[in-house]
């Protein structure tokens, strides 16, 4: 049966992940009287919507994870999040996400063999690491006089906490190492911590992942005004003389159109498919696309030493439990890279069958660099190719710089650096450094500005040039060379939108 779409909405949100959850939920607790709608493009995966698979069960997390693939998922059942941790293909596929087919490197250049995407409720928080450090230093978006409160304000809606792991005992003595090592060279405000995550933990122990679902939180889904609708590809945002009018939206289930009029629509989609949308619809300012930023990743591994097995732990299982921790070490501008430290309780390459250790003492680090910005860098679309959605096809111009091939070098002399102070490498393996596109944090393609240059694509509150009522969303928003995880950071900026947007129905109702 054909299900029933709205025809008008005063906002339409594009993107059920963290970010389009934040506008959702600020519209809700601060204009509860607008009649919000959302879209997603993928399915729903579960109940609550949005929510995050290591949450479900073995078999309904496989089933989630096929669901959310995309336009033509993957066979089998791996509901390994650790899966391809130490794995050196081009191509690494992880899962829950999908490659781009084809258009992810152009002849000669560098690409992002590693681009990747998921299409369901709650987008990439269904999957993600839940990591949510703050910015630092040239990472931070200084034009935003109130960053911080907006930070502390992203970090309510993910539900993040930095003490979870507080009584882990390995997990101390990683942090006691890296401190002893690092934080004389650092400000105070950029020692050695433990990782903010956005997790919580239960009164008999375990582990709940924040989704998109925390952040709606019950202000989202007890508002009468908010409508949600899966499988349901928003193929263009409609504009009039310089005013957005609407949206025009395609039913996965039966291919029918549906137009919905709405006076403000937030694009959500990802830093991929946001400019995608924008570009399909006709709005292309000139940096649309380009200042595409992804992070250089580089693993490692190590076996601590001169610890002692505090629980009897399966140590072939890939979870984080309670012997085990993640530990931060922040950027500075000194020193641009970020460093996760977490242990695993499963060792992320091959160990030798009499080799095996005790549960909990594997440590993997992984080092994200800043990239050095370039314009060139960039994502175009060939009307002439659609994709598995019938979209525009993604063309992905990227290069690794000089700069960023010198980074990457110091980054890994950095972590292991910090390897050393913590243990005993596996075997003689040197660092594992990713292909580009596998961190899954990319940046910039619709990036924010204080003015319109010709750089940016939006301004200080997420609303795109000459565009009145068009905002865009995510880490796609992010202007500066960040390198540490950036759903934070997005979910801040996200805040700073929906605030603007809700200030200005107040106003027009009043």
């Amino acid at each position: 049966m054909n299900r029933e779409f709205p025809t008008q909405a005063d906002v339409v949100i594009v993107g059920s992940g963290p970010a389009g959850a934040a506008y959702a939920r600020i519209l809700s607790e601060q204009s509860p009287d607008a009649n919000v709608v959302m879209f997603e493009v993928g399915p729903l995966l579960a109940d609550p919507p949005g929510i995050h698979v290591k949450n479900l069960p073995g078999d309904a997390r496989a089933r989630a994870q096929r669901l959310s693939e995309g336009p033509a998922p993957r066979d089998g059942a791996s509901t390994d999040t650790m899966k391809g941790y130490a794995d050196a293909s081009q191509r690494l596929v992880r899962p829950g996400t999908f490659l781009l087919p084809d258009g992810y490197r152009m002849p000669g250049e560098d690409g992002l063999p590693g681009a990747a995407m998921s299409s369901n409720v709650g987008g990439m928080g269904a999957h993600w690491t839940g990591a949510c450090p703050r910015p630092g230093g040239k990472e931070r978006v200084d034009f935003i006089d109130d960053l911080d409160e907006l930070l502390s304000e992203g970090e309510r809606l993910l539900g993040v906490d930095d003490r979870v792991f507080e009584g882990a005992p390995y997990s101390a003595q990683v942090r006691e190492r890296l401190a002893e090592l690092l934080d004389s060279e650092r400000p105070a405000n950029r020692h050695v911590a433990p990782m903010p995550l956005a997790v919580r933990r239960q009164q008999d122990g375990g582990l709940v992942w924040s989704g998109s679902d925390v952040v709606f939180g019950e202000p989202t889904r007890s508002n009468p005004r908010f409508t949600l609708i899966p499988e349901a590809l928003v193929a263009r945002v409609r504009h009039e003389h310089g005013q957005v009018t609407g949206v025009i939206v395609r039913d996965q289930r039966d291919c029918t159109e549906h137009t919905v009029d709405a006076p403000v629509v937030v694009v959500a989609a990802d830093a991929l498919r946001t400019p995608q949308i924008l570009w399909a619809s006709n709005v292309r300012p000139h940096a649309l696309g380009r200042w595409l930023n992804d992070q250089p990743q580089s693993v490692y591994a190590v076996r601590l030493r001169d610890v002692e097995s505090h629980a009897d732990v399966d140590h072939d299982s890939t979870e984080i439990v309670p012997e085990s921790g993640v530990n931060w070490v922040p950027y500075t501008d000194d020193d641009p890279f970020h460093g996760q430290v977490m242990q695993l309780d499963a060792s992320p390459v091959k160990l030798a069958s009499d080799d095996a250790p005790k549960p909990g003492t594997i440590v993997g680090l992984g080092w994200f660099c800043a990239k050095d910005l370039q314009e060139s860098d960039r994502v175009e679309f060939d009307d002439a190719q659609l994709d598995g959605y019938g979209m525009p096809a993604m063309r992905i111009h990227y290069r690794l710089t000089d700069d960023d091939h010198s980074m990457i070098q110091r980054s890994r002399q950095a972590m292991m650096r910090a390897a050393a102070a913590l243990g005993e490498p596996l075997d003689d393996r040197d660092p594992l450094t990713f292909a580009p596109g596998a961190s899954l944090h990319y940046q910039g393609t619709v990036r924010m500005g204080q003015v319109d240059d010709g750089t940016s694509v939006c301004g200080p509150t997420s609303e795109v040039w000459g565009v009145a009522g068009l905002f865009v969303a995510g880490n796609g928003v992010i202007p500066t060379a960040i390198a540490c995880n950036p759903t934070l950071t997005s979910v801040a900026l996200a805040v700073h939108g929906a605030r603007s947007i809700a200030a200005n129905i107040t106003s027009t109702k009043g």
